[in-house]
């Protein structure tokens, strides 16, 4: 291997060169070194913490830890928004674990106690190994999820002075059992909220009400804890922990660790001589050539994790890089995704931790802040959704301030072409904002009848749950929900009013995957994403071995699998149809309009494909039948008149492809202007809407009562259109191609498509646009409002995330909910027993 230093820049020759593969790469970014800034210890920090900080090598703590301890220390709530690996929790462990401390010598009955929240259990776990490290055994640090036994549980609640856990298990374990917690809570000194980007969209806005509960429980208790974050960099960081937690919090941006040259590729994976739908050219697929690429690098002992976008490309990664090395270098590379057994989880921590191995394809459950330091190179097989997500998993690689590489690899889609062939959009563009709603009607109802489960709510709770909370109590009380008595509403059901909430939108109970000859429990997929993955007919990946669906049951949510071989992969079809509820907002663009507001949406999966694996080719469709499901949730859609199209030259025969098109390319490009995900929105395009009485396109959030990506879109309308007719128009494709106009997740088989016409379409829009260099698109002749009141008799707390049988139609679709299984994050799916 070349000297350390030089490894980035040998390592990407490398594989640009090897195998024919000089094309393939389209730029190439070199970030500098960056020096390391010091402070000294705060004097109040422990001489516990110090000493052992300095024997595992941090003499001295970087400006922007100490900034944050002293912050911490002042009482003054604080996010810690820096770059991958610049330290963020030693900075919030510090301070503490100093006061924990503290309160142990105070001999106080329990003492000071502190909780910290992470997104994922894998996360969690790792940061009770740090704060073991650096405190004695004397902080009792205790992980609560849904893998701590029945027996630890109790022994956690009585005797832990440094709970960890994650937003789900203080949704309906803590809050609700908020009595048998009471010791614990009444001196609670901080609340930790680690990875707080992560907490976005729906997931976002409900830990958002989730943290507004646990602050009126703390002060019926007398405690006001401080909150600490911890962020990647992204814009707006004090905004942003605001909304989430409701209080004013300092922001730490300025970041000091040292940083080690990273040289950055953009890379295009080549034609292959097959045809898609349509007759379309087909690239090599991002996780093929991920395996690929992870192959040379392991042949190389490069120690490298492949960051890829479903579980099911996890497995398909880590299973062709396999077969490439053979033995005994195939035994150190394995995949890791959500749906696996916790022990197996586990193992393949401590595995990459060790070193023991060499390469790892993973979902997004490594991106957040596991300690996998002494890796060489991260592997991104396709675009993680945003900025921020791009730069926190290339930052995995690097630590310790050594030289590092990471590479993009474009999937076959309009946005991954875009970024590869505009590098300025991603290293000359600061990193989103994080979006999130927490007034959100059908997010806020069911929360406020948690909230008077808990504790009878009353008048001076509402200011804390925001101004949507006084409308919607005489709407629960209607529904039988709430009830007042005097000054206060009561919940008036027996069962638990948290059950109702399901936190990250997965729309019900896990499905469980058995496998029928052993009865063997292999994994589980969220609700949302079951009808599209593990269908009757269905192919299933787990660990590398291939299974066929028998049978889904969708009353005991069980999809019994069996062994098999085929050579084929499935494909979900389905049809959509689009109401439009109501329109806050309009705003005028010449002839056409542009609208913001309320719909809903009904989807039902009617059948699937089966491709062939080598080739793609379509080898049959089988129907199936599967109940409708109904969405109400928030929609940007624009329209056309016939004069525009007469203009565009666009004839009633092309419309259907041109709208088709465009509809799908700017779902494509919507993730550029919010921090969204392809996958966390969908798309119908009507050549006569009933509705509007015209040629249009929608662009909705995948998510019950939305999630602001829509209303992004809305605002940020010139810019966003605008990139979708140049990423279009800039294909080298004849009549479409999944880079400009194809979606994978079409459930339509991409039918019909035009993409001349769809360039022609959005060249008419775009002649009636305000001025791109205006602030929104709203801001030019736009009427309406945003205001709650339309919305609040819509809401339904008891169906929030789930799905209603209704009557489906015809329409060409982009479905949101067949999303990768693990986005936004890998989920705990924890169920208490107390």
């Amino acid at each position: 291997m070349p000297p350390r230093h030089s490894l980035p820049e040998a390592l990407l020759m490398t594989l640009s060169t090897a195998r024919g593969r000089s094309d393939r790469l389209t730029h190439t970014e070199h970030l500098p070194a960056r020096p390391a800034r010091y402070a000294p210890w705060p004097d109040w920090i422990r001489p516990e913490i110090t000493s052992s900080a300095q024997d595992m090598g941090v003499r001295q703590p970087w400006a922007h830890q100490a900034e944050a301890m002293n912050l911490a220390k002042s009482g003054q709530s604080v996010v810690i928004a820096t770059g991958t690996a610049s330290g963020k929790s030693l900075g919030y462990l510090a301070p503490v674990l100093s006061d924990l401390l503290d309160g142990t010598e105070a001999r106080n009955g329990r003492g000071a106690t502190a909780l910290y929240l992470a997104p994922t259990k894998a996360l969690a776990a790792d940061q009770r190994r740090r704060a073991s490290e650096l405190a004695p055994p004397r902080v009792r640090a205790a992980l609560y999820d849904g893998d701590t036994p029945p027996e630890e549980r109790e022994w956690v609640r009585q005797y832990a002075s440094y709970v960890l856990t994650n937003p789900d298990m203080l949704h309906r374990g803590i809050l609700p059992a908020h009595a048998r917690w009471s010791s614990f809570l009444k001196t609670l000194r901080y609340v930790v909220v680690d990875e707080c980007h992560s907490y976005r969209g729906v997931f976002g806005s409900h830990v958002a009400q989730v943290l507004r509960r646990l602050r009126r429980i703390c002060a019926r208790y007398g405690s006001s804890p401080v909150f600490l974050l911890a962020s990647a960099t992204t814009a707006d960081p004090a905004v942003t922990a605001r909304r989430l937690t409701g209080l004013p919090a300092a922001a730490v941006t300025d970041d000091a660790s040292p940083r080690g040259p990273m040289v950055f590729g953009l890379w295009e994976p080549p034609l292959t001589e097959n045809v898609g739908e349509q007759g379309a050219p087909v690239r090599r697929t991002a996780t093929s050539e991920a395996a690929y690429l992870l192959t040379d690098l392991v042949e190389r002992e490069t120690r490298t994790v492949v960051f890829v976008r479903s579980r099911r490309a996890a497995e398909l990664v880590a299973l062709q890089a396999q077969d490439q090395l053979g033995r005994p270098l195939a035994d150190r590379v394995a995949a890791y995704r959500g749906g696996y057994l916790a022990d197996e989880r586990r193992t393949l921590e401590r595995d990459l931790h060790s070193g023991r191995l060499l390469g790892l394809a993973s979902t997004s459950a490594l991106e957040l802040g596991v300690d996998i330091s002494g890796l060489d190179a991260v592997l991104m097989a396709g675009y993680p959704g945003t900025r921020a997500s791009l730069w926190q998993q290339a930052g995995r690689a690097g630590r310790e301030a050594q030289g590092a590489l990471a590479v993009l690899i474009a999937r076959d889609d309009p946005l991954d072409t875009y970024l590869v062939h505009h590098p300025e959009a991603l290293f000359a563009t600061p990193v989103e904002a994080t979006v999130l709603d927490p007034d959100n009607p059908h997010v806020l109802a069911p929360h406020l009848c948690a909230a008077a489960a808990e504790l009878p709510l009353t008048d001076t709770d509402l200011e804390l749950f925001g101004p949507s909370a006084a409308p919607l109590l005489p709407v629960l009380e209607r529904r039988g929900l709430l009830r007042r008595r005097g000054e206060a509403w009561y919940w008036t059901r027996r069962e638990r009013a948290a059950d109702a909430v399901d936190l990250r939108g997965s729309g019900g109970s896990p499905v469980q995957i058995v496998e029928a000859p052993t009865g063997r429990l292999l994994g589980t997929v969220d609700a949302s994403a079951a009808h599209t993955t593990v269908h009757t007919g269905a192919v299933h990946l787990h660990r590398g071995r291939t299974y066929l669906v028998r049978d889904f049951d969708l009353d005991n949510s069980v999809a019994l699998v069996e062994p098999a071989d085929p050579p084929y992969t499935t494909s979900a079809r389905d049809i959509t149809s689009i109401s439009v509820l109501s329109t806050d907002i309009t705003a005028d663009w010449g002839e056409g309009r542009l609208c913001f507001g309320s719909v809903e949406v009904v989807n039902q999966v009617v059948g699937f494909l089966r491709k062939r694996i080598s080739t793609g080719e379509i080898m049959g469709e089988s129907k199936l039948d599967l109940p409708p499901r109904t969405l109400r949730t928030r929609a940007v859609w624009w329209s056309v008149t016939e004069d525009q199209l007469i203009d565009a030259d666009i004839p009633p025969d092309q419309l259907p492809g041109a709208a088709h098109a465009a509809e799908h390319a700017s779902i494509g490009l919507l993730p550029l202007f919010a921090t969204c995900d392809r996958w966390d929105i969908g798309g119908v395009s009507v050549p006569l809407h009933p509705d509007t009485g015209l040629p249009t396109v929608f662009v909705y959030d995948g998510h019950p009562g939305g999630a602001g990506f829509a209303e992004r879109g809305f605002r940020r309308a010139v810019q966003w259109l605008t990139a979708t007719r140049e990423a279009i128009a800039a294909c080298e494709c004849e009549r479409g191609c999944p880079s400009c106009v194809q979606s994978p997740k079409c459930g339509n088989g991409n039918d019909p498509l035009d993409k001349a016409a769809a360039v022609r379409l959005l060249d008419v829009l775009l002649a009636g646009a305000p001025d791109a260099s205006g602030a929104a698109a709203g801001d030019a002749g736009a009427t309406g409002d945003t205001g709650v009141d339309a919305e609040v008799e819509e809401v339904d707390p008891e169906a929030a995330g789930t799905a209603e049988v209704t009557e489906a139609a015809d329409g060409s679709t982009d479905r949101p909910d067949d999303r990768p299984a693990d986005r936004p994050a890998d989920r705990p799916a924890d169920r208490p027993a107390d």
